[in-house]
């Protein structure tokens, strides 16, 4: 996900975005497409540029000619088509080469697997299901998680920092944000995860350990 249309702008069919991206500047230049979530008609953009006097950006399609076709848009996430191997830096990962890695503990236990991502403020969330605790959150920072490697199948958590506990002993929270839906589609959501090995450790190639992530 690059976007999600928040609303629409004068007659000629310009939308309001908020940015779900660290690199607008990249992703909403002219000639650029994007297509609407679940959707393969392209959104070719025609003009962009980032509200001056608000957050967001103001994107023109080619294909949106009116206020009613905009309107048609809104609360619709715009998706990217990536190529991690092209566009990320060494340690960063979209969001689809994290759902479904597996999650273990320092000590070895299975925990489950990333079963979908969301995010609070500057920092993504993985929800982890399918194991020993259930279904948990787990922030992408360094003081959760201690290695970091998606590509290579592999997450290392320390459960004892994330306070685990049965699922029987946890309730649900009723103000999690909800995550948008996604398609089983390579590369359509991207999220960057730049971090380094922790203090002694080597890193592999594909790996890294979360910092503070970057804005998306």
């Amino acid at each position: 996900m690059v976007a999600l249309v928040r609303g629409v702008h004068g007659l000629r069919g310009a939308v309001r975005v908020e940015v779900l991206t660290d690199r607008p500047e990249e992703r909403f230049v002219p000639g650029a497409v994007l297509h609407r979530e679940a959707r393969e008609e392209p959104l070719t953009i025609a003009a962009a540029e980032a509200i001056a006097d608000g957050p967001g950006w103001r994107i023109r399609f080619r294909e949106v000619a009116t206020r009613d076709d905009a309107d048609t848009l809104r609360g619709a996430y715009l998706e990217a088509a990536v190529r991690p191997e092209e566009d990320l830096a060494r340690g960063s990962y979209y969001w689809h080469e994290v759902i479904g890695t597996s999650v273990h503990g320092v000590d070895g236990a299975e925990l489950g697997t990333v079963e979908d991502i969301y995010r609070v403020g500057e920092t993504e969330v993985f929800v982890v299901g399918g194991g020993l605790f259930g279904s948990f959150d787990l922030p992408a920072v360094r003081a959760f998680i201690r290695i970091f490697a998606p590509r290579r199948g592999e997450i290392v958590v320390d459960a004892d920092a994330l306070d685990l506990r049965p699922p029987r002993n946890r309730t649900a929270d009723p103000d999690r944000p909800r995550a948008p839906r996604r398609r089983n589609r390579h590369a359509t959501t991207e999220v960057a995860l730049e971090g380094e090995a922790l203090p002694g450790e080597a890193a592999p190639d594909d790996a890294s350990t979360p910092a503070e992530p970057t804005d998306r």
